[in-house]
Parts: C-alpha cells; structure tokens; sequence
C-alpha cells in the first residue's frame, strides 16, 4: 500500500516562508516536517510544534490546527501559516485528484 505524501507552503505577513511536508496515514498526519526561512528559539520548538501536527486528522479546520500549533510555539512566531500549509497541501492533492 502506496502512503500519499503532502507539501505545502505560506508566507508569513512578515515574508518569511513556512513549509510543510507530510504523509497521511489512515487520514491522518504522519511523518510531518516543518521547514522555512524562519527561526525559532529555542531551537527545540520545532520538535514541539512538529509534535503539534503529528497525528492531526485530515479533515480538522485549519483554525484547529493553527490553535494547535500555537500552544507549541514561543510568542512571535506565525501558527496560521503553518496551518495555511497544511490545509494547502490537502487541497492541491484533493484537487488533483479531480
């Protein structure tokens, strides 16, 4: 059995570019990775917020996993884009799909 793989990208209000990449896996979220020209401190928020995505179903709202994401990361970051690149990368598969 083939695992989907997903990817995804937004930019921040700032123009940072946040990226996401993942497999689904039973309709949820596997094997996420998180990338972008963005810096986090400490260094080990990442893990956190990759923790936050991890196992997400495909069908929440992107509100949810902005929420989600946010409880993860130190102040002054951007949760809505990384959520953004979620729901993007489930809508551009969705759509090709088509």
């Amino acid at each position: 059995m083939s695992v989907p793989s997903f990817h995804g990208e937004c930019k921040t209000p700032g123009g940072k570019l946040v990226i996401v990449d993942f497999d689904l896996l039973n309709h949820r979220l596997h094997n996420v990775r998180v990338s972008g020209d963005f810096f986090l401190y400490p260094e080990e928020a990442l893990a956190d917020i990759t923790a936050a995505l991890e196992g997400l179903p495909d069908d929440c709202m992107e509100s949810f996993i902005a929420e989600r994401v946010q409880s993860a990361m130190p102040a002054g970051t951007v949760p809505a884009a990384l959520a953004a690149a979620v729901r993007r990368a489930l809508s551009a598969s969705l759509e090709s799909a088509r």
